[in-house]
């Protein structure tokens, strides 16, 4: 197997001079990519960090953001990132929890850092671009003097890279481990399955890099594409950042999708450039959907995947997207993939039943972070990763995603998906988006319950859209109760979080 920190060295010996990185203005070619995550490397090394430490990174998209993963690989160094959008409470738990020692900050993320280093017995924090909050140190400025040849230390498939946090759906931060092996099987997965770059391939990436968007990075890098980043999504930005790099390649979530059709900048934004549109994360709205092929033509692709088995586990590709039947579809299995559906003591389920997707494949995690009673719930005894999402098969082998295990509606007797009810609720033209959970109730036991958020300037009331899903689904899935909300509640990467409306309704339960 090709280790990680090997496919980067090979992408930076074969394509040197080629663009690499793009951040605004500012451009930077492979082996300009190359020094600097050597450099970087080297300054980590020389300031006592070894081979296995973890360094938490507290970053933004930037130009830099490529350089310093790769430093990370080339420097043996565990990446721990941190999601700026999370409180420093979680912060300071993902750092104990991984025993986090030195943390790299973004400038404007000094006043987190110096709380993080009150809190934090022992943590050391430097800048990347500015002073850091422990003694002012800048670590780009560090890497200036330091040389920009490869460390090349003795690094084995087996030697950790990164311990991601989930974005918590469930309500609880998992720190997912991935290796070398790991790291570099989910470049193979995506080159594999869901994109074939060329030279002249310029990929946009607006959402965190730390997450999905960073995995296309390198595969990009291997096949001597562009990356192009953007500090955030804002959709104006985002649709001239196609037409100003020529992006043939954009990464999005289905919430990202609809802000770019609900800000009416779609109209005039120039994407002839655009070949693949890749969604995934969450759910896509039908109808948003409906809506983007309408306007761009059948260039979309979606992957099924998660943190603990990046990037797919399955694919709808651009073809499969012709085929109405299909577009309900989280795609066909993955050909690096294992993937059964399975019941709980890790069964097979018979066809058309529903059972949870279950998979083994090099991608997988080698576990999470300190959590042996988890690692053991998670796996089965003959070794596949339960993902906890229920689907169906298709007599074509296609996937058809239901609902998480612990999202699942127990109603009078009768288990209701809340997915289903929400596709049917989004199928009215007044709703922008819902989520359905279930509420306590004395005589069902649950209520299926929907919160829903109104497209500006539209107007419905709860009868009209029980009706709505009256005339679709069966009428134990019709919600008991319609509430109105502004928005809907989402993870840092748009997964709707469902528990944050359930809980309270439990609250006193």
């Amino acid at each position: 197997m090709v280790l990680a920190v090997d496919m980067v060295r090979r992408g930076a010996e074969r394509f040197a001079d080629r663009t690499a990185v793009r951040f605004g203005d500012d451009v930077l070619t492979f082996r300009q990519t190359y020094e600097a995550a050597s450099r970087l490397a080297n300054s980590l090394l020389r300031r006592g960090i070894g081979q296995g430490d973890r360094v938490a990174l507290l970053v933004g998209n930037g130009l830099w953001s490529v350089s310093l993963d790769f430093a990370c690989l080339e420097a043996g160094i565990v990446r721990v990132p941190l999601n700026a959008r999370l409180s420093v409470n979680e912060h300071e738990r993902m750092l104990v929890e991984t025993d986090a020692r030195w943390l790299v900050h973004a400038p404007e993320l000094e006043e987190t850092a110096t709380m993080l280093c009150t809190r934090v017995p022992g943590l050391f924090a430097i800048g990347l671009g500015g002073p850091g909050a422990s003694d002012g140190s800048d670590l780009l400025a560090d890497a200036a003097g330091a040389p920009s040849s490869d460390p090349h230390l003795d690094i084995s498939a087996n030697d950790r890279v990164l311990l991601l946090y989930t974005s918590g759906t469930t309500g609880t931060l998992k720190a997912v481990t991935h290796t070398q092996a790991t790291y570099g099987a989910i470049a193979t997965n995506i080159l594999t399955n869901l994109l074939d770059p060329s030279r002249e391939s310029v990929m946009l990436h607006a959402a965190s890099l730390i997450h999905a968007s960073g995995t296309f990075v390198l595969p990009y890098w291997l096949r001597g594409a562009t990356t192009a980043i953007l500090p955030r999504f804002e959709p104006q930005e985002f649709l001239d950042a196609i037409a100003r790099y020529h992006v043939t390649e954009v990464n999005l979530v289905p919430t990202m999708l609809g802000m770019l059709f609900a800000s009416g900048a779609v109209e005039d934004a120039d994407v002839s450039s655009l070949r693949t549109v890749i969604y995934g994360a969450s759910p896509m709205p039908r109808p948003v959907l409906d809506q983007a092929m309408a306007a761009w033509g059948p260039i979309f692709a979606q992957y099924y995947g998660q943190t603990e088995a990046p990037l797919c586990i399955s694919v709808l590709d651009q073809a499969d997207h012709l085929d109405e039947e299909l577009l309900g579809s989280c795609g066909y299995p993955a050909v690096d993939a294992e993937v059964r559906l399975g019941t709980e003591e890790g069964e097979p389920v018979g066809p058309g039943e529903i059972g949870e997707i279950q998979v083994r494949a090099p991608f997988v995690t080698t576990g999470y972070h300190r959590a042996a009673e988890l690692n053991a719930e998670m796996w089965t005894a003959d070794g596949w990763l339960r993902t906890r999402d229920m689907a169906r098969r298709d007599q074509r082998g296609y996937l058809y995603l239901v609902d998480r295990r612990s999202d699942m509606i127990v109603t009078g007797g009768y288990n209701v998906y809340p997915r289903e009810v929400e596709d049917a609720l989004l199928a009215h033209p007044a709703v922008a988006e819902c989520a359905v959970v279930g509420a306590p109730d004395p005589v069902w036991v649950e209520a299926v319950t929907a919160f829903v958020a109104l497209k500006p300037g539209a107007q419905v009331d709860a009868a009209e859209l029980q009706a709505t899903v009256r005339r679709q689904l069966a009428s134990y899935k019709v919600p008991k109760q319609v509430e109105f909300v502004p928005t809907i509640p989402k993870s840092s990467v748009g997964k709707v979080l469902r528990r944050a409306l359930r809980d309270p309704l439990w609250a006193d339960r």
